[in-house]
């Protein structure tokens, strides 16, 4: 049966949206307690499952103690980009403006730090997304703009290098 839980757990998030919030937790949740306490994998997926119901203040300290007990090279980038992800959305809920800095700050530095690691990979498009978006609710609107239109620049066709280089001088005007 433990073998097979990687697959049952893609298998529950494939049908994740024609259920319930109660019935992904509880079935996450069983998947989960088949697991040990102290897997990261067990861990980060019950993260991902209260994030993806709206409970991003129950999912926060699982991703981080997901993240602290070690994940592999393909679900550490995605603990960070879904952290981040978490504490830009709870900043929104945060009453006290130094908290909510707090918060929108530690997404930032973790989203750059992820970029740096992954600077041209399956990543840097997701992490570059959720890095501007968190610039934005910042009130760095120039920097999420720069952030975005360099990753879009190496998609494009034509002009990447003019998009590029035109979005790094827009954060130095």
């Amino acid at each position: 049966m433990n073998e097979n839980w990687p697959a049952r757990v893609s298998q529950l998030w494939a049908v994740a949206e024609t259920m319930t919030d109660a019935e992904l937790l509880l079935a996450i949740d069983a998947l989960v307690a088949q697991r040990p306490d102290d897997e990261a994998a067990a861990v980060f997926e019950a993260a991902s499952a209260r994030d993806y119901v709206g409970r991003e203040a129950d999912a926060e300290p699982l991703y981080r103690r997901a993240i602290d007990l070690g994940l592999d090279e393909a679900t550490h980038p995605r603990a960070v980009i879904q952290l981040a992800s978490t504490l830009r959305n709870l900043a929104f809920t945060t009453p006290t403006e130094n908290i909510r800095a707090e918060r929108l700050n530690e997404a930032v530095t973790l989203l750059e730090a992820l970029l740096a690691e992954h600077p041209d990979d399956q990543f840097t498009a997701p992490a570059a997304a959720f890095l501007s978006l968190t610039l934005a609710t910042s009130g760095r609107e120039k920097e999420a703009a720069s952030v975005a239109l360099v990753a879009l620049a190496g998609l494009l066709p034509v002009y990447g290098n003019s998009v590029r280089e035109y979005a790094v001088a827009l954060i130095q005007e």
